[in-house]
């Protein structure tokens, strides 16, 4: 699979086919991309993965504040036993070097169209969806917490303890944060809570929360591109992809 790289427009564009994908090949690469409104430039190689709705953010100075989604404050670093690990019940925010708030220092996609997200709301979705991070930023976040980065195998488990690839997503997705697809529910079964964080991009744009969530896994494709689980607004399912190392993905870490 290569690596594509689209404009703005053409991220929008791709949104039809990349979706596609998604629903046809679980497990392979291809475009990142988003859903409904939004677009998602084509560094990816991932399958089916991020479409974001641009009503979030946070600014992005936050490393944590207590209110945060995993940080030391407020059970931040709760962990439920899935697939025979505990799991972080939220996802990250630990502030460090490669890391954003949705929203931080680059523009947001609303609606089709790139804003400017203001502090207050660049911060309301670090609060929300944690912080996003470079592959790297996710191992190091990790071990900042005296936990690690979940292998490809550990999300193969987690996904088969929740019902297998199909209907894994709509019992692992929170009951609430998703925009609304009709035929499909989330019930939070297993109480992990899973949040629609969206991705950063090279270009520093933000795209797909509200309608995606992408966490990195610790296990490399190649040099340059790491593999990655991806559950949409649009499907009950958990998909798997691969994507470049400087894209900013959620993360949620693991504890033996």
């Amino acid at each position: 699979m290569s690596i594509f790289t689209f404009a703005k427009l053409g991220r929008t564009l791709l949104l039809t086919a990349v979706v596609a994908v998604g629903l046809l090949s679980v497990g392979c690469g291809g475009n990142d991309n988003p859903a409904d409104n939004n677009s998602n430039n084509g560094n990816n190689s991932n399958n089916g993965n991020n479409s974001n709705n641009g009503n979030n953010s946070n600014n992005g100075n936050n490393n944590n504040n207590g209110g945060n989604n995993n940080n030391g404050g407020g059970g931040s670093l709760e962990t439920v036993s899935l697939g025979g690990l505990k799991w972080m019940k939220k996802n990250l925010n630990v502030g460090i070097a490669d890391s954003w708030c949705y929203g931080e220092g680059g523009q947001a996609n609303v609606d089709g169209n790139y804003v400017t997200l203001t502090p207050l709301q660049v911060q309301a979705n670090c609060n929300t969806y944690g912080r996003l991070y470079t592959w790297t930023a996710a191992k190091a976040a990790c071990q900042s917490v005296g936990m690690r980065l979940p292998t490809r195998e550990e999300w193969n488990a987690l996904v088969t303890a929740a019902g297998g690839i199909s209907t894994a997503g709509s019992k692992l997705k929170s009951t609430s944060g998703w925009n609304s697809y009709s035929g499909i529910s989330s019930t939070d079964e297993f109480h992990f809570s899973a949040l629609p964080g969206g991705s950063r991009y090279s270009d520093g744009d933000f795209l797909t929360a509200g309608n995606y969530g992408n966490w990195w896994t610790a296990t490399e494709l190649d040099a340059g591109l790491a593999y990655y689980r991806n559950m949409l607004y649009i499907l009950n399912s958990v998909i798997e992809g691969y994507n470049g190392k400087s894209l900013g993905y959620s993360v949620r870490c693991v504890q033996d």
